[in-house]
C-alpha cells in the first residue's frame, strides 16, 4: 500500500540538503506524488519483481547450454561489477528525481532522453509476451488436479506412442519424455514452425483472458495496492535485476526521499541470485534423474526456453508421494512468481502515461482504474499470437529480440547517460544527500569505468557473435529475423529520434545545441565543488561511508 499524507510534503520540504554551498533539487514539487507506506513494501515489490519466472527457467536453461557450472563465472562477475552498482544508479535516479523512467532520464540527461522512452517500450513489449506464461502456469494448475498426472503416461490421444517414453529400459535415445510430448501437443499443440500459425488454441485464450483479468485486479488501484558466454550471462543479470527496464526507476520513484537504497540494492540483488542459483541445483538433479528414469541421454530431457520448467518439474513432481497437494502448490507458485513480475512491468506503461498525460487522460476518462482496464485490454490483444499453435515460435522470437537483443543495446545508453554524461560526482552527490552517507570507491569505480567498459565490451561481442534465433533444431525463415529486429527497433529507435528531437529544439550553432543537449537539467546551483570537496556535514544527518 501507499500513502500520500504529511510525511511526503515533509519530504519535499526537507529534501535540500546544504553541502559546500551547493543546492540539490531532488524533485518537482507541483504534484503530491504518493509513497510506499514502509520500507519492507519497496524490498517485496522489487524483489517480487526480480524473482520471477527467469529465475526458475531462463537461468538453469542458459547454465545447461552454456557450460554448465562454468557459467558461474560470468554471471557473478557481471552480477558484482555491473548489477548491483547499475541498480543502485536506478534506485538513485528514481528516488531523487521521483519520476518514471522517460521524465528522470530526460532530466539526467536530455540528449539522450529517448533512453527513458525506450525503457517504457521494450518493457511493455515484454509484459506483451511474458503474461502468456501465466497462461501456462494457469493451465498446468487446473491440470493438476487429476488422479494421475495427465503427463505421466503415454496412453493419452495426443501422444505420439512409439516415439514416446515413460521409463521403459533400453536404446531410447529416439524417443521423447512423456511430459514433453504433454507440453508439445497437448498444451501448445506446436506446428511445424512459425510460418504455419494453425489458428487460436482457444483454451489458451482463455487462459490468457484470465490471466490479464488477475493482473488488472491487482494493478487498477495503483501502487497503492567466453565470448558469447559473458553475453548470455549480463543478459540474465540485466534481465532478472530489472535493468535497463524502467521497472526499478518506476518503483523507487515511490520511495520516501531518505529511504536506504544501498541496503535495498543488495537485499534484492542477492536474494535474486540465490533464488537463481537454486534454481539451478534443483533443474539439474531433476534433468539428471530424468535422464536416469527414461535412459535418455541429458539432451533429449532438457528442452528450450520457458518449456524447461513446464517439462522438467512436472515430470518430477509427478513421481513424488502425494502429488495431488504439490503439483498444485508448485504451479500456484510459478503463477505467484510470475504475476509479481507482470505487476511491475505494466506498471512502468501506466507511470508513464500518467506522468506524461495524466490531467487530459483524467479528464477524458475520469477513473485511473479506466486507464489500467484500456492498457490490460490492448496488452491482451497483443498476446493472441502466442496463443496459437505456432504460438510458441513468436515467444522465442519475441523474448530473443526483446530481452537479449534490445536490452543490450538500451543497457549500453542508459550506463553512458547516466555514468558518463550526467557524472559520477553527480551520482555520488544525490545519494550523499538522500542518506547523509559517502559513496564507497567499489560503486564510484564501477560506474566510472568498469560498468560502462563491460557493457561495451558485451555489446560490441553480442553484435560480432551474432547468431539467428533458433527453437530447438527448427531455424527462423529470413522474413521472421527481420520482424525480431523490427521488434527490437520499436524500443530503440526512440533514442536517435530523442538525441535529434532535443538537438533541433535548442538554439545556436550545432555544437552549442548538442552541449546544451549533453547538459543535465537535474538542479544544481553550483556547479563545483563537486561533492567529494564536501566540507559542511548536514548537522541532522550522520555523516558515515556506504
Amino acid at each position: 500500500m501507499m500513502e500520500a499524507g504529511n510525511s511526503t510534503m515533509n519530504d519535499e520540504k526537507n529534501a535540500a540538503l546544504i553541502t559546500s554551498g551547493e543546492q540539490v533539487t531532488p524533485r518537482e514539487t507541483h504534484v503530491t506524488r504518493p509513497t510506499w507506506s514502509g520500507r519492507i513494501e519497496f524490498i517485496l515489490a522489487t524483489v517480487g519483481y526480480a524473482v520471477g519466472l527467469g529465475n526458475v527457467w531462463r537461468f538453469p536453461y542458459l547454465c545447461y547450454s552454456s557450460g554448465g557450472g562454468a557459467f558461474l563465472i560470468p554471471y557473478l562477475t557481471m552480477l558484482f561489477l555491473c548489477g548491483i552498482p547499475l541498480l543502485l544508479m536506478e534506485f538513485a535516479i528514481g528516488q531523487f528525481t521521483h519520476l518514471g523512467p522517460v521524465h528522470a532520464l530526460a532530466k539526467v540527461c536530455p540528449l539522450l532522453k529517448g533512453v527513458g522512452l525506450a525503457t517504457v517500450v521494450i518493457s511493455y513489449v515484454f509484459c506483451t509476451y511474458y503474461n502468456v506464461l501465466m497462461s501456462w502456469a494457469l493451465f498446468y494448475l487446473v491440470n493438476s488436479f487429476g488422479a494421475t498426472p495427465p503427463w505421466k503416461t503415454c496412453n493419452n490421444s495426443w501422444n505420439v506412442f512409439e516415439n514416446c517414453s515413460s521409463g521403459f529400459p533400453g536404446n531410447t535415445t529416439h524417443l521423447q519424455s512423456a511430459s514433453q510430448q504433454f507440453f508439445d501437443h497437448r498444451l501448445l499443440k506446436k506446428t511445424d514452425g512459425i510460418e504455419d500459425a494453425g489458428g487460436l488454441q482457444w483454451e489458451l485464450f482463455g487462459y490468457l483472458f484470465l490471466a490479464w483479468v488477475i493482473v488488472y485486479l491487482c494493478i487498477f488501484k495503483g501502487v497503492k495496492s567466453t565470448g558469447k558466454v559473458w553475453v548470455k550471462a549480463a543478459a540474465q543479470v540485466f534481465n532478472s535485476l530489472g535493468i535497463a527496464f524502467g521497472s526499478m526507476i518506476s518503483m523507487a520513484s515511490y520511495n520516501k526521499f531518505n529511504n536506504n537504497i544501498v541496503r535495498d540494492a543488495l537485499i534484492v540483488s542477492f536474494t535474486n541470485s540465490f533464488t537463481s542459483i537454486l534454481a539451478g541445483f534443483v533443474i539439474f538433479s531433476a534433468i539428471g534423474y530424468m535422464a536416469h528414469i527414461h535412459n535418455l541421454p541429458m539432451d533429449k530431457i532438457s528442452t528450450d526456453g520457458p518449456g524447461l520448467v513446464f517439462v522438467v518439474y512436472p515430470e518430477v513432481l509427478s513421481t513424488m508421494p502425494a502429488f495431488q497437494l504439490w503439483a498444485p502448490l508448485f504451479f500456484f507458485m510459478l503463477l505467484c512468481l510470475g504475476l509479481d513480475s507482470q505487476f511491475a512491468t505494466v506498471e512502468v506503461a501506466l507511470t508513464f502515461i500518467k506522468d506524461e498525460f495524466g490531467p487530459q487522460v483524467l479528464r477524458f476518462l475520469k477513473r485511473e482504474e479506466l486507464l489500467a482496464l484500456i492498457v490490460c485490454i490492448v496488452s491482451f490483444l497483443l498476446g493472441l499470437p502466442h496463443v496459437t499453435k505456432g504460438g510458441i515460435y513468436v515467444f522465442q522470437l519475441m523474448d530473443h529480440y526483446t530481452a537479449v537483443v534490445s536490452l543490450m543495446f538500451l543497457a549500453f545508453f542508459e550506463v553512458i547517460a547516466v555514468c558518463w554524461f550526467f557524472g559520477v560526482p553527480r551520482i555520488c552527490c544525490i545519494i550523499e544527500r538522500m542518506l547523509g552517507k559517502s559513496v564507497n570507491f567499489y560503486f564510484r569505480i564501477c560506474w566510472f569505468l568498469l560498468c560502462p567498459l563491460l557493457v561495451l565490451c558485451i555489446l560490441v561481442s553480442s553484435i560480432i557473435q551474432y547468431t539467428p534465433v533458433q527453437y530447438g533444431p527448427y531455424k527462423y525463415p529470413l522474413w521472421a529475423e527481420w520482424v525480431g529486429w523490427g521488434v527490437s527497433l520499436v524500443s530503440l529507435i526512440w533514442i536517435p529520434i530523442g538525441a535529434i528531437h532535443e538537438i533541433c529544439n535548442n538554439k545556436g550553432s550545432f555544437l552549442s545545441r548538442l552541449t546544451t543537449a549533453m547538459t543535465t537539467t537535474v538542479e544544481l546551483d553550483n556547479e563545483d565543488p563537486l561533492p567529494e570537496k564536501q566540507n559542511v556535514a548536514d548537522p541532522l544527518v550522520e555523516t558515515s561511508t556506504v
